[in-house]
């Protein structure tokens, strides 16, 4: 080839381009530019698109490199003529030209705060932030001063991006006076100054807030960003970051910076560091957190430039060009300069540059310009044109001319073809016409010659080419043209030498094109109804004649299948649509020249309806006897017809068809029905509602409520038996269920395999006794195994094992097998499971579920009826049952899930009857929650030999919901207190007891305790009461320095043990002194009758009808008041195995409920008592007894002791000529003795049922009684009749003698009472007194009975109550209580010795 006449690409490009910049009035600029080329290019600017003249300004000029420089930049409010955009213009003569990017000038606006710092006030170690806010463009101007003093910035204090300053951590010296300043240029501009204090640490914590939350953030890549989270708050909270909800450490990457307080900084931005950030802040009580956007952008970059090319006339090329940016760049073509207007011959196909058509003034120089909001860029290339005589050195990979041989070199020189003969247009149409030819007469054969057709629009002087495909080929058709058009075409043949001579130019016109109409204007649809949707449009505007009709087409969305209706009309109304489905319309009009041009598609959604189906999968889980879990599945896509709005549940007992309750609930898929009836079969369906109404229901699904509250806190035991009958490809089972019936059992879960139970399992339910296990192997040796299960897990297993038949055994099933409850087994030919299963934690309590179906097709796309079944559960406790649920798509949200804790999560695929093993588990750990409930079994004992001291013990709550992090302690002296005015004492860590000093002696505490985790504080326990001890021992509280191994006292007081042997002398001295004690008020009581005792009878009625014998109280002849001396022994102690024996006090019964009657038979039952009431104790001296009390019974000590749990008795004696022993339940005495009971094993006690039986007495609402019942085959030897016996039970151990509380002022008591009813009259608090028994370990005896008359009316115990004092001389007290002290001191001594 010609290689001289090969023109070679001219190096041409850009050194330096011009870069945005910012200035300030006065300033001096330079905006560099420089480009290379040989010869050296000529530079020129333009600024907004118009070139600059540059020889007659005075203040800019042009520098010797190219850059341009503007002196002393001018801008005011009115004048700007300097800002804007600036582009540099490189040329070279008989070349070309090329531009720069666009380089943006902006000047700062005159100095101004938009806000100043004010002053302020920190704690010491918080953060402060002080607002200095500017516009933009004046940030970079903006510095610092404190007190006056240029401020250093590092990473401790810094600034934001508009300006505000940032102090983190603040110590002692950084109080001062700040002030910012803006240095644009000219003088300063000062803004206000502000004061800085610095306050010490606070004693209390304080609430965390924000000071400066993180804002969404629009960044360049390459730019730096910084997010804010500064807070307040005390103690000094703790700041990490999460991305996008993950967590990210900021020291994986130098980009990342934490920033002293907690603020992240992240420089040299890339577009994968966009997405959500959030900052949470946590000081040990409280977390608050806040989140902001980073949106990043890019300017545009090219993935491909343009490429130098070479070229012939009349070929098509194109430069191709790939650019990428955020957001997306626009592109536009430069040609040596000046901007690509795009024609028929220049088009911009997606961001490429087709030239159609060249002709030698194409050549030059094209630049591809992508520009978006955050900037642009250039890329250029060079087209040379060739001779037609010179090949093209390299065909251009982006030619769009098809290869022929005028590209290849020649290979020698030689004789050329001549014109090729007969060029004709063989077809002629509106759009393309096809050339035929016959060979040139130089070479009639022609095998080797190609052909390359030329042709352009008449007058125009631009020809395209098109090539034949192959030698020897002599048509062409040219595609593409416009119609009515004239063209000129002409032929070259070439052969090995090159191209020869042209044909003589064909002129052809195109057909016209034939006159449709356009498309009909004001295409509207809207739907009617679910099923209709009417359509309207207008004549066409070109109709071209008389329109015939209209085509309307239409199809729903999503699907290919286009159907057509024939309108005459503008509308037209098609019915039979699916129901909330979109459709799309378009419409095409007729003439009698044929179809005409198509509207566009209009789509339009046909109206929501009820649904057309019930909703899926019902089924009833039944919790307990009130209540039943319901849950089901939506109706089938394509019959919801609408919005699922919510669910409508009826439901009735399954007796009475014609009572249905309704409940309407939400879009959740399920629904706990609760306030049932116990033992009763209900029925329930389901329908789904649109906001056009309910659709049709499932049918009714029925499930019976337990009978009684089973347990379920631990798995059913194992079914007590089972059975195997082999046939030949079946196995029948039979089982009978778990002996203990107490335990919820919800089913049995059946495994069976060949040699071993664990191939396939069988779930079936709780009431199925049978089950026929099918499709099995004949002759083949079966393990089964049989395990009952409920929520809590699966029970232990029975195995057995079976041999299914031979082919050759016929046998029939057993009868009563054929009707059992058939329940299908899965098919043999298993599905894959799914794969990939992910769980990704959302919250405390919701995880998600995802995986993927290799079953499937590769986009995923579920098109048959399978679902998914996803089961989970955790390993706290070790037997917890998993929990299932369907679902349709390739993920699943798992709610209601416990806080910190680890979940196992995987999948089973079903369709049909064909289902999928288990997936492989994926796991998951919930974050954490404040703890939900309370710390347990909050206690308060003294501490030993410290009264001021007590010792606070409890227990972990048992919703912690994460790691516990320590307890806060709230005491108070009143319960009633506001919270904040409580006492606070913190306990750091996971420790159960901690000790409070200093407390005030004799003085009712309360406490609270509340647990934290990371995520914050949790609920109060309920408040517990704690008297701290007196500070002196009385007579009274010696007591309780006794051993109280067991004491369930909430004021008990742990001691140390006594030995064995003074234990004895302590009980024994207990005993004679209360012996003493007795002898000395009976020696009182014998001293004086009252004339009118006698004639009293019982003033108050019981409520259950004893009224009916009200007479016989006149029968009852109150016996001579004495001491039966003879009856009153002491037994011998024997010695307890226990050296710690508990001592118990009982307070009085508020009411009958609390005395229970009973007999010797019922001796097991004193074992179940209750503490039902704990009274105010009265701490009053014994002296009050005998001093206060006017009471002359005749009575008898009871001394029976009936190991473990010993009785009072107090047996008031009747007539015993009166064969009924009727009593008034108010008749008895309020009579108690305080005596002291050695009791062993008493951790707890219940109560037995009580008497119905109430009384009234004096004016109080709520009167005590003694029930009386009878005591059977009573042993002793002066009575041979039954005696009535009122039992009085001990409540709570011992913690002193004690007697009833003081009359309180205004009533008194009356001499001639045989009793004093222990109530406090007016609604006053009932007092207790406590009292207690001796008795014998180990020996049983009945006991003794204590004779008492009846209560004078209640009219009379006022009158009677008047002169209390006056009946007694005090002397006599005064020297029997003396001698009683000295007794008691004794035992004093004893017992602290």
């Amino acid at each position: 080839w010609k290689g001289s006449s090969v023109r070679t690409f001219t190096p041409f490009y850009f050194l330096v381009e011009p870069v945005d910049t910012l200035s300030v009035r006065g300033a001096f600029i330079i905006l560099n530019c420089s480009a290379y080329c040989e010869p050296s290019p000529k530079i020129e600017w333009k600024k907004d698109g118009t070139f600059l003249n540059l020889v007659s300004d005075d203040r800019r000029q042009l520098l010797p490199d190219g850059s341009l420089l503007i002196n002393g930049v001018v801008h005011s409010k009115h004048n700007k003529p300097d800002e804007g955009y600036y582009q540099c213009v490189a040329t070279v003569e008989s070349l070309g030209t090329i531009v720069s990017r666009t380089a943006k000038l902006t000047v700062a606006g005159l100095p101004r705060f938009t806000s100043q710092p004010e002053s302020t006030s920190v704690y010491r170690g918080n953060s402060v932030i002080l607002n200095c806010e500017v516009n933009a463009d004046l940030v970079p101007f903006v510095r610092w001063e404190q007190d006056r003093q240029p401020l250093f910035l590092d990473d401790r204090v810094f600034t934001l991006p508009s300006g505000t300053l940032i102090i983190s951590n603040v110590t002692d010296g950084d109080g001062g006076l700040y002030r910012c300043v803006i240095e644009s240029g000219g003088s300063p501009k000062y803004s206000d100054e502000a004061e800085l204090k610095v306050l010490p640490d606070p004693e209390v914590p304080l609430n965390l807030v924000f000071l400066r939350q993180p804002s969404p953030l629009t960044k360049v890549t390459g730019q730096s960003a910084v997010f804010p989270c500064v807070t307040a708050g005390f103690p000094t909270p703790v700041i990490r970051w999460m991305k996008n909800k993950e967590e990210f450490t900021i020291e994986s990457s130098e980009r990342f910076l934490l920033l002293a307080g907690g603020s992240l900084e992240i420089s040299d931005i890339t577009e994968d560091d966009a997405g959500t950030y959030a900052c949470i802040v946590y000081n040990g009580n409280e977390t608050i957190e806040a989140q902001a956007d980073l949106t990043v952008q890019a300017p545009p970059e090219f993935l491909k430039q343009p490429a130098n090319i070479y070229a012939h006339e009349s070929m098509d090329i194109v430069f191709e060009c790939e650019v990428t940016g955020k957001p997306t760049p626009t592109v536009k073509w430069n040609k040596n300069g000046d901007m690509v207007i795009p024609s028929d011959y220049f088009k911009i196909v997606e961001h490429n540059l087709q030239v159609l058509g060249l002709v030698k003034s194409d050549e030059g120089f094209y630049q591809c310009i992508a520009e978006n909001d955050v900037g642009n860029a250039q890329a250029g290339a060079q087209l040379i044109i060739l001779e037609h005589d010179v090949a093209i050195p390299t065909l251009p990979p982006t030619s769009l001319t098809s290869a022929t041989t005028d590209h290849l070199a020649p290979a020698t020189t030689g004789p050329l073809p001549s014109a090729p003969r007969d060029v004709v247009a063989s077809l002629v149409s509106t759009r393309f016409i096809k050339l035929t030819w016959r060979t040139p007469a130089s070479d009639p054969h022609g095998d080797n010659l190609t052909y390359t057709v030329f042709y352009t629009k008449e007058g125009i002087n631009r020809e395209r080419v098109e090539n034949t495909n192959r030698p020897g080929e002599m048509q062409v058709t040219i595609q593409n043209l416009m119609p009515e058009t004239v063209y000129v075409f002409r032929v070259v043949a070439q052969n090995k030498h090159g191209p020869g001579e042209s044909s003589v130019p064909l002129k052809v016109a195109t057909q016209p094109e034939v006159q449709l109409p356009g498309p009909a204007p004001n295409i509207r649809a809207y739907a009617n109804s679910p099923t209709s949707i009417t359509v309207t449009w207008d004549t066409p505007l070109s109709g071209n004649g008389e329109i015939q009709n209209y085509k309307l087409y239409y199809m729903e969305k999503g699907t290919d299948n286009e159907q057509d209706v024939d309108v005459g009309g503008h509308s037209y109304t098609i019915n039979g649509l699916k129901k909330y489905t979109e459709y799309s319309f378009r419409v095409v009009a007729y003439n009698k020249h044929g179809p005409g041009v198509s509207t566009q598609d209009v789509v339009v959604q046909t109206l929501s309806d009820v649904p057309s189906a019930a909703p899926q999968n019902l089924s009833l889980e039944v919790r307990n006897s009130k209540s039943i879990m319901i849950h089901w599945q939506p109706p089938p896509a394509g019959t919801q017809n609408g919005q699922i709005t919510g669910y409508k549940i009826r439901y009735r007992k399954a007796s009475r068809k014609s009572e249905v309750t309704e409940s309407i609930g939400g879009t959740q898929l399920f629904q706990l029905i609760e306030g049932l009836e116990r033992g009763t079969e209900y029925s329930f369906r389901v329908s789904a509602l649109t906001s056009n109404g309910t659709g049709p229901a499932t049918d009714w699904i029925s499930a019976e409520t337990f009978e009684s509250d089973l347990d379920e806190t631990r798995v059913p035991e194992v079914p007590s038996s089972l059975h195997v009958r082999p046939l030949v490809t079946s196995i029948v089972v039979s089982w009978t269920p778990p002996e203990n019936q107490n335990i919820v059992v919800r089913g049995y879960a059946i495994g069976y395999g060949i040699g071993s139970p664990h191939a396939q399992t069988i779930k079936v339910d709780y009431k199925q006794r049978y089950y026929t296990i099918e499709n099995l192997d004949p002759s083949s040796h079966y393990v089964i195994t049989l395990k009952a299960f409920n929520n809590v897990g699966e029970g232990i297993p029975l195995y057995e094992s079976a041999v299914t038949r031979p082919h050759t055994d016929t046998s029939e099933v057993d009868l009563f097998v054929i009707n059992a409850p058939y329940t299908p087994v899965p098919d043999p030919s298993p599905m894959m499971p799914p794969v990939g299963v992910q769980a990704s934690i959302l919250s405390h309590d919701t995880i998600r579920i995802t995986w993927a179906d290799n079953s499937l097709p590769k986009n995923q796309k579920i098109t048959d009826a399978r679902y998914y079944t996803v089961r989970w559960k955790t390993n706290i406790p070790a037997n917890t049952k998993y929990k299932t649920a369907n679902t349709t798509t390739l993920s699943y949200l798992v709610t209601s899930l416990k806080p910190n804790t680890l979940y196992e999560f995987s999948v089973m695929v079903t369709k049909g009857r064909r289902s999928s093993t288990w997936s492989m588990t994926a796991h998951g750990t919930t974050f954490e929650l404040v703890p939900t409930s309370p710390p347990k079994d909050v206690t308060v004992v003294s501490k030993e030999g410290k009264p001021r001291t007590i010792i606070v013990n409890w227990q972990p709550p048992s919703e912690a919901n994460g790691k516990i992090t320590g307890y806060i302690i709230y005491y108070s002296t009143d319960v009633n207190a506001e919270i904040h005015d409580w006492v606070i004492e913190p306990v750091v860590g996971n420790r159960l007891t901690h000790q409070i000093q200093e407390l005030t002696l004799d003085t009712p505490y309360y406490f609270k305790i509340q647990a934290r985790n990371s995520k914050g504080m949790g609920p109060m326990s309920e408040a517990v009461q704690f008297r701290t001890p007196k500070g002196k021992v009385s007579l009274l509280s010696s007591f309780p320095s006794l051993p109280l191994t067991g004491s369930n006292s909430p004021h008990g007081s742990p001691t140390s043990p006594l030995d064995s042997n003074m234990l004895l002398v302590i009980i024994v001295s207990v005993g004679v002194i209360t012996i003493v004690i007795v002898v000395i008020v009976a020696v009182f009581c014998t001293r004086r009758t009252t004339s009118h005792q006698k004639k009293k009878r019982a003033a108050c009625k019981s409520v259950n009808g004893s009224h009916k014998y009200k007479g016989n109280s006149k029968d009852v002849k109150p016996p001579d008041l004495w001491i039966h001396h003879e009856r009153l022994e002491l037994k011998p102690i024997d010695k307890s195995p226990d050296p710690n024996p508990i001592m118990t006090d009982t307070p009085i019964p508020r009411n009958s409920q609390d005395i229970t009657p009973v007999d010797n038979s019922m001796d097991s039952n004193i074992h179940q008592r209750r503490n039902s009431y704990r009274g105010h104790e009265s701490e009053d001296s014994m002296s009050t007894l005998a001093g206060r009390r006017g009471m002359r019974p005749k009575m008898m000590m009871p001394f029976d002791s009936q190991p473990p749990q010993p009785v009072i008795s107090a047996h008031p004696i009747h007539s015993l000529d009166n064969p009924h022993h009727h009593f008034h339940s108010g008749s008895l005495p309020h009579f108690y003795f305080p005596v002291v009971e050695s009791v062993r094993n008493t951790p707890s006690t219940d109560t037995m049922p009580a008497s119905s039986s109430q009384t009234c007495c004096a004016d109080h609402q709520d009167p005590e009684s003694a029930t009386a019942s009878y005591l059977a085959n009573a042993q002793e030897e002066d009575s041979g009749q039954s005696l009535p016996t009122a039992h009085v039970r001990p409540s709570h151990p011992l913690k002193s003698f004690a007697v009833p509380a003081v009359p309180p002022t205004g009533s008194t008591y009356d001499p001639a009472l045989p009793s004093t009813p222990l109530l406090t009259q007016q609604g006053e608090r009932v007092h207790s007194v406590k009292t207690a028994s001796i008795g014998t370990l180990g020996r049983t005896r009945p006991p003794m009975p204590v004779v008492v008359p009846s209560a004078p009316d209640v009219q009379e115990t006022t009158r009677m109550l008047e002169d209390s004092e006056s009946n007694y001389e005090p002397d006599e007290l005064t020297k029997e209580m003396a001698h009683l002290e000295g007794l008691m001191k004794d035992l004093n001594a004893i017992t602290t010795a």
